[in-house]
């Protein structure tokens, strides 16, 4: 498999996931910075420009979730989706918010562009964006880490997910002293051996 990524974004849950479920994988990284997401060649691949794509032998994958939810299909011995169905639920409900409503917030930071033209639209957006992350690492802080992890002490596909988007929180100007579920949940995965690797790999 080959994965499409950018360091630092979304897509490094799935590099996450990758070495959690022992699937080898390629890494293709991506310079944004550089424009490399919009170029012809990348579009062939995924043509909406984003990351993560993951190349796979039955096709391309795209969304976090999708490729997430793919990677406990085949990797089942790793244990990263529960069997119980209410558990299972849990985990999508999480992974779900992260997609819908965290990942949006950070978005209007850092990609404004997407939704204004105007630098006073964009400016706008950068500093409501503190105020829309510190709301959503309230919400992670109180209702979505039942233990270490967001299951508890089992970790699932949701915890690669959380553990990047809770890596832009410092940069969007959270305080994190006032989050300390969250910073004990950031060292917990720091010290698992997939998390060591990305962040050995520059992906982070």
């Amino acid at each position: 498999m080959k994965l499409y990524y950018a360091r630092g974004t979304i897509a490094i849950a799935v590099a996450i996931a990758l070495h959690e479920a022992g699937l080898e994988f390629e890494p293709v990284r991506l310079d944004f910075k550089a424009g490399e997401q919009t170029e012809p060649r990348y579009h062939a691949v995924n043509p909406k420009g984003r990351v993560p794509a993951l190349v796979t032998d039955s096709g391309i994958l795209t969304e976090t979730a999708a490729i997430l939810e793919h990677i406990a299909d085949l990797a089942p011995a790793a244990g990263l989706r529960p069997t119980d169905p209410f558990e299972a639920a849990k985990m999508r409900e999480a992974m779900c918010y992260l997609a819908s409503t965290m990942h949006v917030n950070h978005a209007h930071r850092v990609r404004g562009h997407r939704w204004a033209d105007e630098e006073s639209s964009l400016a706008d957006m950068k500093a409501k964006a503190v105020e829309t992350m510190t709301a959503s690492a309230a919400h992670v802080e109180n209702h979505m880490l039942k233990g270490p992890y967001v299951l508890g002490e089992a970790v699932s596909l949701a915890d690669p997910y959380l553990y990047v988007a809770c890596s832009w929180l410092p940069g969007d100007g959270v305080d994190m002293a006032a989050y300390p579920k969250i910073t004990a949940f950031v060292e917990a995965m720091r010290t698992r051996a997939s998390v060591a690797q990305v962040i050995a790999d520059d992906m982070i």
